[in-house]
């Protein structure tokens, strides 16, 4: 997601390849895929997204309270408390937006590298190490609970606030919690189900009619 290191070029056009021969192409093409899927659907993106939830879900919980503080303090010291962790809450939740911002967009860019250098031709055998059945099924499960959990805190949250008893703040604070967890899940279900969309289109699928080299005028399957 976000930037750690740069992302492989585009596959050049065909009148402009220089693979010698199948083999080359499908080398190349096996190497880069199975960085590009590191990138999307590694083991450790699914932990830094959820990272990234946790920053977020600790900046909003500050500023939550920050908002307490407000609607409760009746003297000056309350009042600067609440600025403090409203300051403290704000640099937290802001650079959390910005790297899921960031890596959504990283995510698109890698995603259409994935649908490109797959439709250059088809290695059925080669490709199945890129396939990631079982880490995919783990994004989609892991993030799906986190995604009804968020859902539910929301709709719960508001449904079982007592008047007088519990402020506006309080609401807000676990509203804005269920929020945050909902939309990591649902970032985390969505990128399961797009990664076997392009598993079952590309690589399962019919091989692109542009799957031709061009070599010094000539052209090999």
């Amino acid at each position: 997601m976000p930037r750690r290191s740069a992302l492989p070029p585009p596959p050049p056009p065909v009148e402009i390849r220089t693979w010698p021969d199948r083999g080359a192409l499908l080398a190349d093409r096996a190497l880069i895929l199975g960085e590009l899927v590191k990138m999307h659907l590694g083991p450790g993106r699914l932990g830094l997204l959820w990272l990234w939830g946790g920053l977020g879900a600790l900046g909003w919980s500050l500023a939550g309270t920050a908002f307490i503080l407000f609607g409760e303090s009746y003297d000056y010291f309350g009042a600067i408390f609440g600025v403090v962790f409203l300051a403290l809450g704000a640099g937290a939740l802001v650079p959390a937006v910005i790297l899921v911002v960031v890596g959504l967009r990283r995510d698109v860019q890698v995603r259409r590298l994935l649908v490109e250098w797959g439709e250059l031709d088809r290695d059925p055998v080669g490709d199945r190490p890129l396939r990631l059945p079982r880490t995919s099924l783990v994004w989609l499960l892991l993030s799906f609970l986190l995604c009804a959990g968020g859902l539910f805190t929301c709709v719960a949250v508001p449904a079982g606030a007592t008047r007088g008893d519990d402020t506006y703040g309080l609401v807000a604070l676990g509203m804005g919690l269920g929020l945050i967890s909902w939309l990591i899940g649902l970032i985390g279900v969505t990128k399961a189900l797009l990664h076997r969309r392009w598993v079952v289109r590309v690589l399962i699928g019919a091989p692109a009619p542009g799957a031709l080299i061009s070599s010094g005028g000539g052209a090999h399957r």
